[in-house]
């Protein structure tokens, strides 16, 4: 198989220089690190709107093509890219070589394995498509006019992307391999935003209407979109809203899918960086909810409470004292919590980044599909900060008590702190700069909750609930996405395990349970993550007692950017078995 995809790849440019590199006699150091340089340069060439993000130059004239013959491609040329870093003897590279060797070829594998599974056929949902193209406008530089020549390219390919996207959904209409009904229904009001009666209100066109922005341009944007971009999203629209919603699944489990169970089973892999297996994790999760609803009791009874879990949940959901009646007071309250942090952070950490971060409104058009609050990276070749989003949409579901949590995950020590200190990472390949393994990203998310009482916050007993409410939201994760994709959960089901078990409020929850259904294993990343961190910390404290240093502890957990959880354990231990020294 993995021969005859090499032949097939040969021919186009990345797969010939893949094939002069097997061919290369050079020393195998060498040619790794041309490997890296090839791989990166096509990274950024195949994925455009990706290399914006990061922000590298010379790629905002064009989208990622989504076409069926160039993803047919890329999977035959990642089997190639696999086979040419199988072709370097790791035996011969230097011990300083050794981690990037061992994390590109596990990158190069998962990728390799996973196109078994047609991922590419789910193009849409309430949180990903062409509806939120805006997004990349949003971060793309101004500063020249090939910038603005690059936003109009981007802007007149539109049409070219939406057709795409409608041939992968035919495509999985045919092969039955479509997204749950239940999830999408907010989908044609998200792609009716995108088309609004005023031009200058549609979040394509925001962009040009920034300062600096010539008048000409900004007119033959309005006149483009008017003409061809706008005809264009309505044809989409029509399509999605007559054809595809209604031949939408009524089941929501990924094991309904055709060779679902095996589907799901490597999303487990790849997502927690484990072997643990559905069943594991669902065991887990049942004993993590009992066990934070035990700490929760505690919290109960120091306030005075008079009632039981479910009575004190409604309380928390319902009392008008835990919310914000306008939406610019929940925002800059986001922001107050943030700078109270931000003094706080060298308390337990010796190094912290230099790219600065901003508390941002999640835009109005996706706030109702969209979670609480989201952290986008910034980009320090791009001169832009990072963004901690947060939802303003029904401020009656936005409780108070959630504010310090969510500030410490999303922003620092959590994922601002983490993320900026790898983007800014020396000596490492771009690769290893942009890694998002998602059991280490957002199990130190989550870890960076729990280090509130040591940062001065959760002075007040609600947010300390706050906090197990978040650490609950986590645990409930692993019994519902287990529970729907491998145990054949109802959504039904699973919204009422999560109401049961969570203080969190029932839009919220909804929000949530529609998130696990569309991406598959996700969510299970949080707590696997979260508790190898704390097991590590716990055996560093305990093995190195006052040799113990929480900062130098940090800053070994974070040096080398995102890790798989495995390698992450095999660097704590030598930094035990080095008495603390990393």
């Amino acid at each position: 198989m993995i021969a005859l995809l090499f032949v097939l790849a040969a021919g186009t440019p990345y797969a010939d220089s893949l094939g002069a590199l097997s061919r290369s006699k050079a020393p195998a150091q060498e040619r790794l690190h041309q490997l890296f340089e090839l791989s990166w340069k096509h990274e950024n060439d195949e994925h455009p709107d990706a290399a914006t993000f990061r922000g590298v130059a010379g790629y905002g004239d064009r989208w990622t093509d989504l076409s069926i013959d160039a993803i047919s491609r890329r999977k035959q040329e990642a089997v190639a890219l696999l086979e040419t870093v199988r072709g370097i003897d790791r035996s011969k590279l230097p011990a300083t070589a050794l981690l990037d060797y061992d994390l590109f070829r596990r990158n190069a594998e998962e990728d390799v394995a996973a196109q078994k599974f047609p991922q590419e056929l789910l193009a849409i949902s309430q949180l990903a498509g062409p509806q939120y193209l805006s997004q990349v406008f949003e971060v793309m530089p101004l500063r020249s006019e090939r910038d603005l020549a690059d936003m109009m390219a981007r802007l007149a390919a539109i049409p070219t992307r939406l057709t795409q996207v409608e041939a992968l959904l035919r495509k999985g209409m045919e092969t039955g391999v479509v997204q749950p009904k239940i999830v999408l229904r907010d989908v044609p009001a998200q792609l009716e935003a995108q088309t609004p009666p005023d031009p200058l209100q549609a979040p394509v066109l925001k962009s040009f209407f920034k300062e600096g922005v010539p008048e000409a341009t900004r007119a033959a944007a309005v006149r483009l979109f008017r003409e061809r971009v706008a005809p264009a999203f309505a044809k989409f629209r029509d399509f999605f809203s007559r054809e595809y919603l209604p031949r939408a699944r009524q089941s929501v489990g990924l094991s309904a899918l055709s060779d679902g169970a095996a589907w799901y089973a490597e999303r487990v892999r790849r997502e927690t960086t484990t072997g643990m297996t559905a069943a594991e994790i669902h065991q887990l999760g049942l004993a993590e909810v009992k066990r934070i609803h035990g700490e929760m009791d505690k919290v109960i009874a120091q306030v005075g409470f008079k009632g039981d879990f479910a009575a004190f949940a409604k309380f928390l959901r319902t009392d008008p004292r835990f919310y914000f009646t306008d939406a610019q007071q929940l925002v800059r309250a986001y922001r107050d919590v943030a700078k109270r942090i931000d003094p706080e952070l060298t308390r337990l950490f010796g190094k912290l980044p230099r790219l600065p971060y901003g508390v941002v409104e999640i835009p109005a058009f996706s706030a109702p599909s969209q979670t609480t609050a989201y952290y986008r990276p910034g980009s320090p070749e791009a001169h832009r900060a990072g963004s901690y989003f947060v939802n303003t949409y029904k401020l009656e579901t936005r409780p108070k008590w959630e504010m310090e949590a969510l500030t410490l995950h999303e922003s620092v020590p959590g994922h601002h702190l983490q993320i900026a200190l790898q983007q800014e990472l020396t000596g490492v390949p771009e690769f290893r700069k942009q890694a998002r393994y998602v059991a280490f990203v957002e199990g130190w998310g989550l870890y960076a909750e729990s280090l509130g009482r040591e940062l001065g916050v959760y002075q007040d007993p609600y947010s300390k609930f706050g906090q197990l409410t978040y650490e609950m939201w986590r645990a409930v994760r692993l019994v519902v996405d287990t529970g729907m994709h491998s145990m054949d959960w109802s959504r039904q089901q699973a919204i009422d395990y999560f109401v049961q078990n969570s203080a969190k409020t029932e839009h919220d929850i909804t929000v949530e349970i529609d998130r696990y259904i569309v991406m598959p294993g996700q969510a299970l990343a949080y707590k696997i993550g979260e508790l190898k961190i704390k097991e590590l910390r716990a055996l560093a404290t305990k093995e190195l007692g006052p040799r113990f240093d929480v900062r130098a502890f940090h800053d070994l957990v974070l040096g080398d950017g995102a890790l798989p959880l495995t390698l992450l354990e095999v660097k704590v231990r030598a930094f035990i078995a080095a008495g603390g020294r990393g």
